[in-house]
């Protein structure tokens, strides 16, 4: 049931379109081969990376077992956590740059060299105008994520209207709805 953007073994993708996949249509199998990857070739490898990176950012509540959030009793995190990461994240302009995209087009060639084009489309409804944020909070971008046990989730990356950056964090939503209702809420109030 998990969300994917329908990689096929012995496709041969950039790691940019995979990044884009992985941010922009929370492709979980993006996250997997991104990890085989990078941990040269072991899921585990990377997620020791992912600890290991977290311990040096002092997400010290953090512990990851899949490269890409999917529920395990041992894969947790906190908000403040989240926030130490992500503050990371936005300094790279690649990822801000990734993150702030509505909808990408892209081309891979498959297992038998034919070419395969998708677009994937953000899952960041205030990217995508289906919610409005409030007045003098410019969105840049963010990352949602789902699963029955976390719930609906945001981790959102703005701007008020002196400029200054706002990183915010909505877990557990009971609905998307309901999760871009609270996320509204905690901008309204604490980031003007």
């Amino acid at each position: 049931e998990a969300q994917v953007c329908g990689l096929q073994e012995g496709d041969q993708i950039s790691m940019e379109a995979l990044l884009n996949g992985l941010l922009l249509h929370s492709g979980n199998d993006n996250a997997v081969a991104i990890a085989e990857y990078a941990g040269d070739g072991s899921v585990e490898d990377f997620v020791n990376l992912m600890n290991k990176k977290a311990e040096e950012l002092g997400a010290t509540n953090t512990h990851f077992v899949t490269p890409n959030g999917l529920h395990d009793e041992n894969h947790y995190t906190t908000a403040y956590d989240m926030y130490l990461i992500f503050q990371e994240a936005i300094k790279l302009q690649d990822f801000v740059d990734i993150i702030k995209t509505d909808s990408i087009d892209v081309s891979y060639a498959d297992a038998n060299g034919n070419t395969v084009s998708k677009t994937w489309t953000n899952t960041n409804q205030y990217l995508k105008g289906e919610t409005q944020s409030p007045d003098g909070i410019t969105v840049i971008g963010g990352k949602t994520g789902t699963t029955n046990a976390a719930g609906y989730c945001l981790v959102l990356y703005s701007q008020n209207k002196k400029g200054q950056d706002i990183i915010s964090i909505v877990y557990k939503g009971d609905s998307r709805s309901s999760m871009y209702t609270l996320m509204n809420e905690i901008l309204s109030t604490f980031a003007k």
